[in-house]
């Protein structure tokens, strides 16, 4: 019985042709959680993503529930449910439950959300700095068995958390298409790519752009989506967007930051035009 069979039919289709931008709002609920209160509303700045162009939310409950809480992930799974839009879930599969954290496998098979991402952090960690490596791939096949025993119609596709390197990937991931020890997507990691926009050496930018290429398209000959994130920027998304080989980006930090200046709604469509061009 494999994987693919429990995918609900209506998500098969949620990524477009196009890149699509998913809104990461981890750093609001960090902002809320500074203060122990309510505000700001997670869910004013979550409806207004789903009100926009974007194709949904993405968020990183963590175990020390340093943003994202489990309340705050039934509310978003309503939210973007009810707005016809995709909710991303990432986390390391291997944290368990822990207080009121329920567990990253615990929660996303309950929660059903329409994209999981298999990220490797550690549990203190304060950012996904890194993809999986090949020595993960014995753990990822546990991962990818436990997530599709609790799997029905409702169950959302897995994307896995990689470097922008080619023999990784091709380790990582079976090539059997019929493999149920297979993910549907991969998001490269772009902090090399970033780091080498900000150098502005045009070498190293070079370099890393040929490596996201390369990637992508060995993940395109798998039958595999391909998505990116990781310090992206209104500035080095461009190169990106260039290549027109990456389905979806997520961003949460930039727009955060840049909306202290701009607005929230306004940096999101800024964020959209020019995806669109």
């Amino acid at each position: 019985m494999f994987f693919y069979y429990y995918i609900n039919p209506t998500l098969v289709g949620y990524i477009t042709a196009n890149m699509d931008l998913s809104v990461n709002l981890n750093k609001i609920a960090l902002l809320r959680n500074s203060r122990g209160g309510k505000y700001p509303s997670l869910e004013y700045f979550a409806n207004c993503v789903l009100n926009s162009d974007c194709v949904g939310i993405t968020v990183h409950p963590r175990p020390d529930e340093r943003h994202i809480t489990y309340k705050d992930v039934i509310l978003l799974k309503n939210l973007c449910q009810n707005a016809n839009k995709s909710l991303n879930i990432e986390g390391n599969p291997k944290e368990t439950i822990d207080h009121s954290y329920k567990g990253f496998l615990n929660i996303v098979n309950e929660i059903k959300p329409e994209l999981i991402t298999l990220v490797p952090d550690e549990t203190n960690q304060l950012t996904s700095d890194h993809g999986w490596s090949i020595d993960d791939y014995d753990d990822l096949q546990g991962y990818y068995t436990n997530i599709m025993e609790a799997a029905d119609d409702q169950t959302g596709l897995i994307s896995i958390f990689v470097n922008s390197d080619e023999q990784e990937l091709e380790k990582l991931v079976a090539t059997d298409d019929n493999s149920i020890y297979k993910p549907h997507a991969i998001e490269i990691f772009t902090g090399p790519y970033c780091d080498a926009v900000e150098s502005n050496e045009k070498s190293s930018i070079k370099r890393e752009l040929d490596h996201i290429k390369s990637i992508a398209n060995q993940a395109r000959n798998l039958n595999l989506k391909v998505h990116a994130g990781h310090d992206l920027n209104l500035e080095n998304i461009k190169k990106l967007i260039e290549l027109d080989i990456i389905d979806e980006v997520s961003i949460g930090h930039a727009i955060i930051t840049e909306s202290l200046t701009n607005g929230f709604k306004r940096t999101i469509n800024n964020y959209i035009e020019a995806i669109n061009g």
